[in-house]
């Protein structure tokens, strides 16, 4: 009895199945409706998002028996042969195994051949930057210059190690990895029209672990159908991909917010028994910190009902501390390499969000009243005497309640002859603040780039908004701001939350609009001095002229 795995079982036949690439079906549909249809495509992209199958329905669509269009029939024989994988004018032909020359030249030697049962004789050539150079230099001439009945269609994980020449005489699309709900809805319909019971988180956690693939999303599915013995339920399947369920998340949070360590250590001990991947335990703590920073600064953007649990912990901890923790998690999975073992670099990355966090406002001793202006920094907490959370805007840091009870700190004394701070340790920052802090900082880079010709525009807080020149957006990825975070961080003391609005001009001051002016400065004083020394004026005097340009500051 043989089975067909759900990839191929489910394998879109026509355009209108396709999940997602709507750009690439765009396109290609226009080309066959109106008779463009170029000689060279070439399909690019990550393994699993329909490469090779929007080849075989575009082969299809050209050799239908119906005529050529956007919507082949299926029916016809044409098209049954292509579907099975035996149609005699579509010649499949696998790059990683076929690389050298002389397979190349047999290819172009029947290329010139009229096909044997098809208007148009279609040659797929898979994973084609596996060819080596001498096979390119072959292939370039026909593929410059292919006979009317030839079309070649090549797919690629890595076009960048195609030769230039190649990619210049081909129709190029690139095939975007396919979203997180265009995942679960095919696998949900899958699971439905196959009569399978499922929970939707299963669905989900599948879903995240296929990382934008829908083929590697099916084949997933097929071995969770096989572990489970016909229910996808979400333990079974957590336990099949090592990855924890939301509560065992949730517990991880809880323990923090109660900064309660062996709270900690005993979820740790009890995750420990499901012998996880410690890496995707940060990563799933790493989405949950997420989610909850989205429900405490934009609650609108997040729909989901899924997260209605996590609205205790938006309540419990302060925006600032939510993106310490989440940079905690994201280092702790590069660290995890290094350690001892992944346990260990797992609970060290715990113990770090225990440990660290701004520092709340200290009592002052009483009959002290000089405040000293206050002092940014990170300071370890102590889990019986420091808040549950720090709230950014009240003038004293009030203790929240958890999502789950726990039993209350210990009162302690007030710490004598320490000065005041800030509720949540933040300085106000002002147009010349932010010039000094970026000349301090030293950065490099674009992060340097785009620190040197930003403006402060606003502060509120922790979320400090930077202006910036249009012609400079390049400069403000997201990554390059969470770069930047990092590296104000240990200056500033907190966690800053960097925004970034393009806008035509700046008008407040920027460090490189601060040196041009120094610049500017230095070289109108050289050359006025040039100018007037004796010498020179002689010179002019006499028909001498002054090269535009041509005079510098004399320390350049």
């Amino acid at each position: 009895m043989s089975y067909l795995v759900l990839a191929r079982k489910w394998r879109p036949r026509r355009f209108s199945e396709l999940v997602g690439q709507e750009h690439v079906v765009r396109a290609l549909t226009n080309a066959l409706e109106t008779g463009r249809v170029h000689h060279a495509f070439l399909f690019t992209g990550t393994r699993g998002v329909g490469k090779t199958t929007i080849a075989r329905i575009f082969a299809k669509s050209l050799n239908c028996e119906n005529g050529t269009s956007a919507e082949p029939c299926g029916e016809c024989s044409t098209c049954k042969d292509i579907d099975a994988g035996r149609y005699i004018d579509l010649l499949e032909i696998d790059a990683a195994s076929n690389t050298g020359v002389d397979d190349v030249r047999e290819l172009i030697d029947n290329a010139q051949y009229m096909p044997s049962r098809g208007r148009v004789k279609v040659y797929l050539i898979d994973e084609v930057h596996m060819l080596t150079k001498n096979a390119f230099n072959a292939l370039l001439k026909t593929l410059e210059e292919p006979p009317g009945h030839v079309k070649f269609l090549l797919a690629t994980t890595d076009p960048q190690k195609l030769p230039i020449t190649v990619l210049s005489r081909c129709l190029q699309f690139n095939l975007k990895r396919l979203e997180l709900d265009q995942i679960e809805g095919q696998i949900t319909r899958i699971l439905q029209a196959e009569n399978i019971e499922f929970d939707v988180e299963a669905v989900a956690q599948l879903s995240d672990a296929a990382d934008g693939s829908l083929r590697d999303g099916l084949s997933l599915l097929d071995q969770a159908i096989a572990y489970t013995g016909g229910k996808v339920d979400e333990a079974a399947v957590a336990k099949m991909l090592g990855t924890v369920d939301r509560t065992r998340v949730e517990a991880l949070l809880n323990a923090l917010v109660n900064q309660s360590g062996p709270e900690l250590m005993q979820e740790i001990a009890a995750l420990a028994d499901f012998s996880p991947d410690w890496r995707a335990v940060l990563d799933a703590m790493a989405k949950a910190l997420h989610k909850i920073q989205i429900k405490q600064l934009v609650p609108e953007a997040l729909a989901d009902e899924s997260t209605e649990n996590l609205q205790g912990f938006a309540e419990a901890v302060s925006p600032e501390l939510v993106q310490l923790w989440y940079q905690i998690a994201l280092n702790g999975k590069r660290d995890l390499d290094h350690a001892p073992t992944a346990r260990t670099g797992f609970e060290m990355s715990m113990l770090r969000m225990l440990a660290f966090r701004p520092m709340p406002q200290q009592a002052v001793a009483a009959g002290n009243e000089t405040h000293a202006p206050p002092v940014p920094s990170l300071k370890p907490a102590t889990p019986a005497a420091a808040p549950a959370r720090v709230e950014r805007d009240a003038p004293v840091p009030q203790a929240a309640p958890s999502p789950v009870a726990a039993a209350p700190a210990p009162a302690q004394p007030p710490i004598p002859a320490k000065p005041a701070s800030t509720p949540s340790n933040i300085v106000p920052m002002h147009h010349d603040d932010w010039v000094a802090l970026v000349r301090n900082a030293k950065l490099s880079g674009l992060i340097g780039q785009c620190a040197i010709n930003a403006a402060l525009l606003s502060q509120k807080g922790a979320q400090i908004v930077l202006g910036l020149p249009k012609n400079l957006g390049h400069t403000a990825r997201p990554n390059t701001l969470r770069a930047l975070e990092e590296k104000l961080t240990p200056i500033l003391g907190y966690v800053p939350v960097i925004s970034v609005e393009l806008q035509d001009e700046i008008k407040a001051d920027t460090v490189r609009a601060q040196d041009e002016k120094v610049q500017n400065d230095r070289m109108s004083a050289a050359e006025q001095s040039f100018r007037e020394d004796p010498f020179v004026q002689t010179l002019l005097a006499e028909g001498g002229q002054i090269v535009p340009d041509s005079i510098q500051p004399y320390n350049d």
